[in-house]
């Protein structure tokens, strides 16, 4: 693999949301997107002037052409994505409700992206880390083999883990999702989640409890994110800082957890205090859910940077 900064791996869909709130039978016309949460990432990563690449399978369909030109577009390497022959690309449609809020409903059982397998994983030994969610191992066995063996390429070259757990009910129980995520934790240096996922991982939320729990189990950075209120940043030690959410007005929320986790990483790419990279991940975040799709309201460097310092933000062209 080509020296890049960033690798991850996992199922990307084409979106299809509804223009306007109400429910999505009575829905006739509808934004077209591509999202899922690692390409999410790698897309944001790229708009902040740092190399990614993502990992994953599409089907040999159009939709399948549709998910890989939009990435590369992006700047997204993606000489390691597969196509499927036998196997459609993943649906996702987007219901929006008054408020902002959206209801999603997939179409990804037996998918193109639910074949990715070990065997799909490149070598690791030029990145610099490996991005993981708790969505990809939920898809299928082969899916939770190439992270498990993303894990081990990813540390013998000495490379960083994060992971975000991503829960998703609609692809498995609590149970399994705590059964299968918790092994992954001790190979994690960073570990980037919501206060339901660490309730689901360690039984409790409280932002100094996370914290405890986190690191006893290997994390050096851990974000702790607590809705629109803000996040929590805690070093390998010491006492965690509070930072507050940038304020902007939602137009739909989907996708703020990936762009968070890009302006983190982004951050920790560059050798900045965990504070930072939260605030970095909290303006990315918010800026994200001022559009229909998953990934397109994440700001370019620029407009991050003006933000950073105090700034207003320019719309994206």
């Amino acid at each position: 693999m080509a020296a890049l900064e960033v690798v991850t791996l996992g199922e990307t869909m084409v979106v299809l949301c509804a223009e306007q709130p109400g429910p999505l039978r009575h829905a006739d016309r509808f934004v077209r997107s591509v999202g899922g949460a690692e390409s999410n990432l790698a897309i944001g990563l790229c708009r902040l002037g740092h190399s990614a690449a993502w990992v994953g399978a599409v089907g040999a369909d159009p939709f399948g052409d549709l998910i890989l030109a939009t990435l590369r577009g992006e700047g997204v390497d993606v000489t390691h994505a597969r196509r499927v022959e036998d196997a459609p690309t993943g649906l996702l449609f987007k219901e929006r409700h008054a408020g902002g809020d959206s209801g999603i409903r997939y179409y990804r059982a037996g998918s193109a992206g639910s074949r990715l397998s070990a065997r799909d994983v490149p070598d690791l030994g030029r990145c610099r880390l490996l991005h993981l969610t708790g969505i990809t191992p939920a898809l299928s066995e082969s899916c939770a083999a190439a992270v498990r063996a993303a894990v081990g390429r990813a540390r013998e070259a000495g490379a960083l883990i994060s992971l975000d757990p991503n829960y998703r009910a609609r692809l498995w129980p609590p149970e399994a999702a705590r059964a299968a995520l918790l092994p992954l934790l001790p190979a994690c240096d960073v570990l980037l989640l919501g206060q339901g996922e660490a309730d689901l991982l360690f039984g409790q939320a409280e932002p100094e409890a996370v914290a405890r729990e986190a690191r006893a189990r290997g994390a050096r950075h851990i974000a702790l994110r607590c809705g629109a209120a803000g996040a929590w940043a805690f070093a390998a030690e010491g006492p965690g800082t509070w930072v507050p959410a940038h304020p902007v007005t939602p137009v739909e929320p989907t996708g703020a957890g990936d762009a968070f986790d890009a302006g983190f990483i982004a951050g920790l790419l560059e050798g900045r205090a965990d504070a930072d990279c939260v605030r970095m991940g909290m303006i990315c975040g918010a800026l994200a859910t001022t559009a229909l799709g998953d990934w397109e309201g994440t700001p370019d460097r620029a407009a991050l940077d003006r933000l950073l310092a105090g700034g207003t933000a320019a719309p994206l062209r």
